[in-house]
């Protein structure tokens, strides 16, 4: 009965010192697990913490950005006040200044909100980082880069304006906006067109309304049977009586090329461009010189081609079909 009862006590001893034991480690793991999430939300807290410390900060950059945007605004206006109505002052030269100009105020102020916003941030840092990856932000952004300095060249030396009508690359239309990437042109048949500055900078470009004064021409031709003289007369005195043809430079009429089928005459005349178009002009002159050939007897040929049939000897083929056996 003793040495029950002292087996019963021992084994209730080491019961209590396993029970013991395993509280122990639970509480060091439960601990060890506090002290990690401790140093996570701790982390948290200081990162709370900083933030709400450089709100006032932020919401200060953000004011002195809104504000260096409002200076945009207020120096594109001072601008147009300043240069568009005087005499001199070229078209595009406003836009430059306005678009380089307000960019740079912009930029400007975006560094000084990154130094207001950022603890320990300076302008220096940023130009450093940019010159790490110059290489590789030259290749990415080459084409950029090339129709960005072409369109600033375009707008200096304004080789034309916006609302001419130009032929660059083969694509004509009228000029709607000359930005830093690219010009937009309007097709005639109303498309729009949009070509990299640096496409145009290098292909020579032709102005249609550079000048009020444009030459119009047209071809006719006459029969090798018709006065050459009579011809150029009727034609000189259309032009003569016509309100729209310029005397100077004076209106020609010349023969520029004896042709298969007929004498052909180049008639050459100038018009001004703010009174008609040229198109306008030239299918007027056609028409009355049509109608005035056809008065006068005056023919104007189109090609005409005779086909032959030589069809031999009949008798011959006759003879040749009788010999032939049956």
């Amino acid at each position: 009965m003793a040495n029950e009862q002292t087996t019963l006590t021992n084994v209730a001893k080491d019961t209590g010192e396993l029970i013991q034991q395993a509280g122990a480690k639970t509480t060091q793991t439960v601990l060890a697990h506090t002290e990690k999430y401790h140093d996570a939300y701790t982390t948290i807290d200081k990162i709370i913490d900083s933030f709400w410390q450089r709100v006032p900060y932020i919401c200060i950059a953000i004011a002195v950005f809104i504000i260096f945007w409002l200076l945009t605004k207020l120096f594109k206006f001072f601008i147009r006040k300043t240069l568009e109505n005087r005499s001199y002052t070229r078209q595009n030269l406003v836009l430059v200044l306005n678009r380089v100009g307000s960019t740079f105020i912009l930029f400007f102020g975006f560094l000084i909100a990154l130094v207001i916003a950022i603890p320990g941030f300076t302008p220096s840092q940023l130009i450093g980082a940019l010159g790490i990856g110059s290489v590789a932000i030259g290749f990415a952004f080459k084409d950029i880069f090339q129709n960005l300095l072409s369109g600033v060249l375009i707008l200096l030396g304004e080789p034309f304006r916006i609302g001419d009508d130009i032929v660059v690359n083969g694509m004509e239309g009228n000029v709607e906006d000359i930005q830093i990437r690219a010009t937009f042109l309007r097709s005639p048949d109303g498309r729009r067109i949009v070509i990299p500055n640096a496409t145009v900078y290098t292909s020579a470009v032709t102005v249609n309304n550079a000048y009020q004064r444009r030459r119009c021409e047209f071809m006719v031709g006459i029969g090798y049977e018709d006065n050459i003289q009579q011809a150029k007369d009727i034609i000189l005195k259309i032009l003569d009586h016509n309100r729209n043809v310029l005397s100077q430079p004076a209106f020609s009429v010349n023969v520029t090329a004896l042709a298969d089928f007929s004498i052909n005459l180049t008639v050459r005349w100038w018009v001004n461009t703010t009174e008609t178009s040229t198109g306008t002009s030239i299918s007027e002159i056609q028409e009355l010189v049509v109608a005035a050939f056809d008065e006068q007897g005056i023919s104007i040929p189109y090609p005409v081609q005779e086909v032959k049939v030589d069809r031999g000897d009949q008798s011959d083929n006759a003879e040749r079909s009788d010999k032939q056996p049956t």
